[in-house]
């Protein structure tokens, strides 16, 4: 089992310094990943808080590290036009030497949608059309397309994509699965969805493999991966980015509690987690690395 940290994101006011070096440190501690939240804007009781933008950021991060793989988790589709979203990744890709996982989802924070201009409604057939257009731009490099939101004439995609970039979906809804399956190669939930406890993943990956089955796919195919919650000493308690989300309680306890729980994900055919991590600094990542060495 692959185990990434997400930068940090809602957590604090965002310093580009600080967050490169939470990120080397990640790198030089040896985890599998990075990746960063693609959110632009959040407003409620607490404030205003708005994190980097995610595909600048993960340009950064690719040439600043060498060897880990990056990702956002997950890119809103309704935030750029779909070919330009392709472009954007296949750029990133290439900077990075390969190493990029293209997280897809539909996007849920109105508030930013609100203000930058985004179209809110009907986000799930606007994610269907993205998606069927910015998976054949990295597959096949072209197409042609008069849908109902999107309009492309002759685009091609050069320099072509990397044909096996991996492509994760964010989501836990039985449409987004649906319209999905047949082609993503990975399938991620946030850790609130399942109660950021293993037994609650039963049901959907559950999901997932009825998904499969639907679309004539082999569930064993499709990569499982999750977001978890983890809460070391000094954690103040991760709030959500829009106050009337839910959240769960975080794993915590000694080191090899933690472990221990980390562990059982893998038992249960997570084949790559993406903690986020309460504190979210330098300090608390090289103690998360002695952690893991235990799993």
């Amino acid at each position: 089992m692959k185990i990434g940290v997400q930068l940090p994101e809602v957590e604090r006011p965002p310093s580009w310094s600080d967050t490169q070096r939470i990120a080397l440190a990640i790198e030089d501690c040896g985890f599998d990943s990075i990746w960063v939240g693609d959110h632009l804007l959040y407003r409620d009781e607490r404030g205003t808080r708005g994190p980097f933008e995610a595909w600048t950021s993960l340009a950064a991060l690719a040439e600043a590290t060498s060897r880990v793989e990056l990702g956002p988790l997950v890119a809103a589709t309704s935030f750029h036009s779909p070919a330009m979203l392709a472009k954007m990744a296949a750029t990133v890709d290439d900077i990075s030497g390969g190493r990029l996982i293209l997280g897809l989802g539909a996007g849920w924070n109105e508030v930013e949608y609100d203000a930058f201009g985004f179209p809110y409604d009907r986000r799930v057939s606007r994610f269907e059309e993205a998606f069927t257009i910015i998976r054949t731009l990295l597959r096949e490099g072209a197409i042609d397309w008069d849908g109902e939101f999107h309009t492309l004439r002759e685009m091609e995609l050069v320099p072509m994509a990397r044909p096996d970039m991996k492509i994760l979906i964010g989501s836990n809804g039985p449409r987004m699965l649906r319209a999905t399956m047949a082609h993503a190669d990975m399938w991620n939930s946030w850790f609130d969805g399942f109660g950021n406890r293993v037994e609650g993943l039963a049901e959907l990956t559950g999901l997932v493999d009825d998904a499969c089955a639907a679309v004539g796919r082999d569930p064993a195919e499709v990569e499982r991966t999750v977001a978890v919650y983890v809460q070391l000493p000094g954690g103040g308690g991760r709030q959500p980015g829009d106050a009337e989300r839910g959240t769960a309680p975080p794993i915590s306890g000694s080191r090899s509690a933690i472990a221990d729980r980390l562990r059982t994900f893998e038992g249960a055919g997570i084949s790559h987690v993406q903690i986020v991590l309460d504190p979210i600094d330098v300090g608390s990542v090289e103690e998360l690395a002695e952690i893991v060495a235990l799993v």
